[in-house]
């Protein structure tokens, strides 16, 4: 157990927020494979307090886990008045997330996301906003820096810390970086263990043996875990296993991905409507048989030919009775190198 203030987690993995995935309905079906914690898609300070239609999208949820709200903007009140607007339409958000790591130039543009990382104290008023603002714990995500010259986090933690975040993720990569190139566990080396408060880290966990190595250099506490989720729920269970138990529980049966793929899309066609879901199907569904040996054209299929879910129904009973007996496998999935490292 491990705890973020006066919330205590069963289990070492969180699950990322990331836009256009991690819906409700998305963190629903992904926290009974192990999610100590979710955090919703980010959403701003001024929808949550002028948008009623986005309210209802991201803030009309009932968790089955912990989950916190990102929230992104740039005004230390107005992020504080977002925050206590948002706990009174759902009293069941577990804590606030300020989001200072969004790379997408449609929010750096305004100042916000990693841009903040720019003024260290600016980051820390808004944290301390927020903390003064709400009775729950408040957390922030950030990155090394917005590029290789200006490799901030160290400094960033500090003035969070004394602002009263009660933990900090940090995705290993600089915002410049996006989600590509080498993560720098190099620089991150022994973090947590300089810190006062909890450290969530993140950066290419594709298999329990990345969450393990990325809390072994680091000494974090937890692992938070985004692309490498998805199409591979198992990856939290297996996480959480091998650092309970030091083993490898092996992967899952193409079979049992199949039918977890045809579980996750009737949740997001009775969230999202037919053709939202579809959509979203399109990029998740491939990923489920991503390690496959021989499954190309499934993918390929699953990736073009789903129109509703009869079609993902029928691509998926095919991949089951010509791969449903192999491992799925994810092979393909390049995760944390020892260079990585350092």
């Amino acid at each position: 157990m491990w705890s973020i203030g006066s919330l205590h987690l069963e289990g070492r993995v969180v699950l990322a927020p990331m836009s256009g995935y991690t819906s409700a309905g998305y963190r629903g079906f992904m926290s009974r494979f192990g999610a100590s914690a979710c955090v919703t898609e980010m959403v701003s300070d001024a929808a949550v307090l002028r948008n009623p239609s986005c309210r209802e999208e991201f803030l009309d949820f009932e968790p089955t886990v912990p989950t916190g709200l990102q929230l992104y903007g740039h005004d230390p009140q107005t992020m504080a008045d977002a925050a206590v607007k948002a706990l009174d339409i759902n009293p069941s958000i577990a804590f606030i997330d300020v989001n200072l790591c969004c790379p997408a130039k449609k929010v750096v543009r305004k100042g916000e996301g990693s841009a903040l990382m720019a003024d260290p104290d600016l980051c820390g008023r808004i944290v301390e906003s927020v903390k003064d603002a709400v009775d729950i714990p408040v957390t922030a995500k950030i990155r090394l820096g917005r590029d290789d010259g200006s490799i901030v986090f160290r400094e960033l933690i500090c003035i969070l810390e004394d602002s009263g975040a009660d933990a900090v993720a940090v995705h290993v990569r600089t915002a410049a970086s996006m989600y590509s190139g080498r993560p720098r566990y190099d620089l991150v080396r022994g973090l947590g263990e300089d810190m006062g408060i909890p450290l969530v880290i993140s950066g290419n966990i594709y298999s329990p043996e990345d969450a393990v190595a990325a809390m072994e250099c680091t000494g974090a506490q937890a692992v938070m875990v985004a692309r490498g989720g998805i199409g591979n729920p198992f990856l939290l269970t297996q996480i959480n296993e091998m650092l309970e138990t030091g083993s490898h529980p092996g992967d899952p049966m193409v079979s049992q991905q199949a039918d977890w793929c045809l579980e996750l899309a009737d949740i997001l066609f009775e969230e999202l409507g037919e053709r939202p879901a579809v959509r979203r199907m399109r990029s998740i569904a491939p990923r489920f048989v991503a390690g496959c040996d021989g499954c190309r054209e499934h993918r390929r299929r699953l990736a073009q030919g789903i129109d509703d879910r009869g079609s993902l129904a029928a691509i998926l009973d095919d991949i089951k009775e010509e791969k449903g007996h192999l491992e799925a496998g994810f092979k393909g999935r390049v995760g944390i190198r020892r260079e990585d490292l350092g």
